[in-house]
């Protein structure tokens, strides 16, 4: 895909990895709608400011009322509350997946039929290195990205045909607020907006960005023992 002529809207922009991903897609010349809860602390020169909270239906319709010219819709919104599956209070629980889940289907859903409309085009769907793996912490974020990967394997199916081409793109900690009471390396947002938007332009249907994921995925094929395998050394 050359980026040149794409009109893209990227969720989640006013800051972190989404921002970045803004940043990238206005220096290649792209058309960028940049969608946030409060469209006022967008502040990147170029980008279209756009009321858009993705767990809200009304609201996710009438920024697709706005943006009828996408061709390249990237879902980056996303919730880290820390919530414990078994702990962890149902409300927050279920944000996690009303964001990740049923909001990534949501702008999928509404935002589809325009891509297809203009000619197709393409969806990315920021995953993370917990879509494949646990550390037991942060379980219903886990949980939550563990099926956004399996929405995107889905979606990526049903919409070829259409000819929308659907994208994951797997990183593990980045360096931004959201991670920032996080003790562990982390990689830098602005390499992984340019990671994300090559692999759109390569049209790759999966984008492994940084060691930490290639090290998971290569793990996948050894099953629970080889992710796991602290499970397996109990002492009789």
């Amino acid at each position: 895909m050359n980026m040149t002529n794409q009109i893209a809207l990227v969720t989640g922009a006013n800051r972190g990895l989404g921002r970045h991903l803004t940043l990238e897609l206005i220096a290649r010349g792209v058309k960028v709608y940049a969608g946030a809860r409060n469209p006022e602390t967008v502040d990147i020169p170029g980008a279209i400011p756009l009321q858009l909270d993705i767990t809200d239906p009304k609201s996710v319709a009438a920024a697709a009322e706005v943006a009828k010219d996408v061709t390249v819709l990237i879902n980056n919104a996303g919730s880290s509350t820390g919530a414990s599956l078994l702990e962890g209070d149902w409300e927050t629980i279920q944000l996690e997946f009303d964001t990740h889940v049923f909001g990534t289907l949501a702008m999928v859903r509404s935002f589809a039929p325009i891509i297809e409309k203009n000619g197709g085009g393409s969806i990315l769907n920021i995953l993370s290195a917990l879509s494949w793996f646990s550390i037991g912490d942060a379980g219903a974020y886990t949980a939550a990205k563990s099926a956004e990967w399996g929405l995107t394997n889905v979606l990526r199916l049903n919409l070829a045909p259409r000819n929308i081409k659907v994208a994951g793109l797997h990183v593990g900690f980045m360096d931004t607020d959201m991670t920032a009471n996080i003790n562990a390396p982390k990689v830098n947002p602005t390499d992984i907006a340019k990671i994300a938007i090559d692999g759109i332009e390569a049209d790759s249907l999966e984008i492994v960005a940084d060691e930490t994921s290639r090290n998971v995925q290569k793990g996948l094929a050894g099953g629970v023992v080889s992710l796991y395998p602290q499970l397996f050394n109990v002492k009789e």
